[in-house]
């Protein structure tokens, strides 16, 4: 009797400790829920642009906002869409033989498949590092300047990288390529943000005090999706990730600002050559405790009875071009480096090339063509540059391509070729300001594009920088030897797309290149979404003050989305077309 009792009492104790470490467990599992950084989903349903497009809608006749007026876009009719029609790819046949009927040939295999993204420009919209007052006073149309989507420039990113995630599971991607400006202002800050979202990290999107880290949306901590592990990455470098907002090399006055708690000072940097030496205007930041991210400490500095101050962060670093590449051997996601290799890190060397699948005799050449910090410019960086060593090391890679029968896609971050504007003595211009910043020069550009010519194996060469999408046909009267031009709009300006790319080998052994643009599939309430209406809003008013197209590029085709899907169509040389029947025999 007493050994029973004892025998219960012993159940008894120990039932009620289970339970009372269960109910511990429970309560620690679910404080840690409670704890953790919130994830932000996509949209259930993943489309292209040839299944559904997102149309702007049209802002009422004499409706008008200032870029900066973020709380009444809304109400005035700005930053509003909807869902229209896909859009139908454009078959080309512009490089081809006369005559030549680009439905005769029926696709044959893919050869490959990639995705392309570029222009994010992770910005830490905190920085006193900024040009704020000069987009504000002089320059509506540098939006890298100041633009309401800094607010949300790591949220969009997550979105693409599960778009693309989605689109993967339907059907695999090969690789993945980022065309450069991965960072608004070369930070190192700026630069952790955008390669942990696509590792799937813990995003902390600010700095210095953290203003607004618990209650405002664009300032709380997240959870990063992470691009699919099976999908590797690779990175071009961009002039937005190696000099002052894109324009200017990173001297130690403009270093020393980086990591400074005072704003910056200076004069019109864009539009005089001596104003990095002048201490005109404050530059501004954005106040991260507020809903819309005000501007303050921004304007004259008559104005202001002292320095305007800030809280200083280390984070926000600015990067050389060795620090930068550097950054991508800390990453979870693969390859580790994204192309880059630890010998030509250290020199700041940021060319290479890769062969995505060793089936598939199709080479990569990714190309740093953005000016280097020592040129002596007083245009400013924005435009394109090959010194005689990336030159000479860019024909060596086209030679061996050439020679081991490769099809060769160059990566680079500026285009080639693209439209010149009108003349203009006035660098204030929007017209001026925009043509000098396209170009790629090396002594001519049409010798470059005329040695491009000699390599009938070239197929692509594919670019980001205008923040637009087009496609250029650059034809020779050797029909092999010409070659295309696709670029990739900014994920972080309207349209906001990524481009998916198809190289498809077809019944005649052509070459096809099925380009298509991609919405990321934006959930409705997400920060995300509020960055595509913060989007659509500021183009909505750039065009309102600066005009639709002041480039008058006729490569820019006007679309209701700023869409462009195609099949570009590309004739092999005799050798190249033996070679792919041998490895891929005609049907019987």
């Amino acid at each position: 009797m007493e050994l029973s009792y004892i025998y219960k009492r012993s159940f008894l104790v120990l039932l009620l400790g289970v339970l009372i470490f269960s109910f511990a467990g429970y309560s620690k599992s679910y404080a840690g829920r409670q704890g953790e950084p919130e994830r932000y989903p996509i949209a259930s349903d993943v489309f292209t642009t040839l299944q559904r497009t997102v149309i702007p809608d049209k802002v009422p006749a004499g409706s008008k906002v200032r870029i900066e007026e973020i709380s009444k876009f809304r109400q005035n009719g700005y930053g509003t869409w909807s869902y229209g029609p896909g859009l139908p790819s454009e078959t080309r046949t512009d490089i081809m033989p006369a005559g030549y009927d680009g439905g005769s040939a029926a696709r044959k295999l893919k050869l490959l498949s990639f995705f392309t993204i570029s222009d994010i420009h992770i910005a830490d919209k905190e920085s006193p590092s900024q040009a704020i007052y000069l987009q504000q006073s002089k320059y509506p149309f540098v939006t890298s300047a100041y633009s309401p989507v800094m607010l949300y420039t790591t949220h969009v990113l997550d979105a693409a990288v599960q778009t693309i995630n989605a689109l993967h599971k339907k059907d695999p991607i090969d690789f993945g390529i980022s065309l450069g400006d991965t960072c608004n202002n070369t930070q190192y800050n700026e630069l952790r943000w955008y390669i942990d979202v696509l590792d799937g990290k813990v995003i902390t999107p600010s700095s210095g005090a953290h203003l607004g880290a618990g209650s405002i949306d664009y300032q709380k901590p997240y959870k990063a999706a992470g691009l699919d592990k099976t999908i590797p990455w690779y990175q071009t470098l961009g002039n937005h990730d190696h000099f002052w907002i894109g324009t200017n090399p990173v001297g130690d006055y403009l270093r020393k600002s980086y990591v400074s708690d005072t704003v910056l000072v200076m004069g019109d940097i864009l539009g005089d050559p001596n104003g990095i030496r002048k201490r005109d205007f404050y530059m501004g930041v954005i106040d991260g405790s507020t809903p819309y991210g005000d501007i303050r400490h921004a304007g004259p500095v008559k104005s202001f009875r002292s320095p305007p101050k800030i809280t200083a962060d280390p984070k926000r670093r600015s990067l050389s071009r060795m620090e930068w590449m550097n950054e991508f051997f800390k990453t979870s996601s693969n390859p580790v480096g994204h192309g880059f290799n630890m010998i030509d890190a250290q020199k700041g060397f940021a060319c290479y090339s890769f062969q995505p699948r060793m089936t598939i005799p199709v080479k990569v050449i990714v190309l740093d063509d953005t000016q280097r910090d020592d040129d002596a410019d007083v245009h400013g960086y924005g435009h394109g540059s090959l010194d005689r060593e990336r030159y000479e090391w860019l024909i060596k890679e086209l030679e061996n391509g050439q020679a081991a029968g490769q099809l060769m896609i160059v990566a680079a971050h500026i285009p080639i070729g693209v439209e010149e504007t009108e003349p203009s003595t006035s660098r204030s211009s929007a017209r001026s300001f925009v043509g000098w910043s396209n170009a790629v020069a090396y002594a001519t550009e049409g010798n470059l594009i005329a040695k491009l010519h000699e390599y009938p194996n070239l197929i692509m060469w594919i670019a980001g920088h205008r923040h637009l999408n087009t496609i250029k046909a650059f034809p020779h009267t050797t029909p092999e030897n010409g070659f295309w031009q696709v670029e990739t709009a900014s994920l972080r300006d309207f349209p906001q797309q990524f481009r998916m790319f198809e190289i498809v080998l077809n019944s005649d052994y052509t070459i096809s290149i099925v380009t298509t643009n991609v919405d990321p599939a934006v959930k409705e309430g997400t920060p995300a979404a509020r960055s595509r209406s913060y989007a659509i809003a500021t183009e909505q008013i750039i065009k309102n003050d600066v005009g639709p197209n002041p480039t008058k590029d006729p490569s820019i085709r006007p679309m209701p989305n700023g869409s462009y899907n195609a099949v570009l169509v590309k004739k092999l040389r005799p050798d190249m077309v033996n070679k792919l029947k041998t490895l891929f025999p005609p049907a019987p």
